[in-house]
C-alpha cells in the first residue's frame, strides 16, 4: 500500500496501468476531469458513484497534484484518441450510404 496515497493504485492490466482508486476502475484522470474541468463538486461525484468515499476522491486529487505531468499527459492522449475516433468514418454509416 502506498502510504502517500493509500486509496490510489496502479496495476498492469487494470485501467491500462493508469492510476485509479483502489478497488474500482475509476481513474485519477476521471476524477480530475470531473472536478477540475467540468467543475463537479465532491457531492456530485459521490452522487454519481455512491460507493466512493470522500477520502478516496480527495486522495485522487492529491495524487494528481503530486503527479500532474503524468495525469495531464494521459488527458492529452485521451483527447487525441477521441479526436481520431471522431474523424474516422463510421462503418455502419458508410454501409447505409452505399445501400441507398
Amino acid at each position: 500500500m502506498n502510504k502517500e496515497h493509500p486509496y490510489i493504485t496502479k496495476r498492469e492490466g487494470v485501467c491500462d496501468g493508469r492510476a485509479c482508486i483502489e478497488g474500482t476502475r475509476i481513474t485519477v484522470q476521471c476524477i480530475v476531469e470531473w472536478h477540475l474541468k467540468q467543475l463537479y463538486t465532491l457531492e456530485e461525484i459521490l452522487q454519481m458513484y455512491p460507493d466512493l468515499r470522500p477520502e478516496q476522491v480527495y486522495d485522487a486529487l492529491s495524487y494528481y497534484y503530486d503527479h500532474k505531468e503524468e495525469i495531464d499527459q494521459e488527458i492529452q492522449e485521451q483527447k487525441k484518441a477521441e479526436q481520431w475516433a471522431a474523424e474516422q468514418p463510421s462503418k455502419l454509416l458508410k454501409r447505409i450510404k452505399q445501400s441507398l
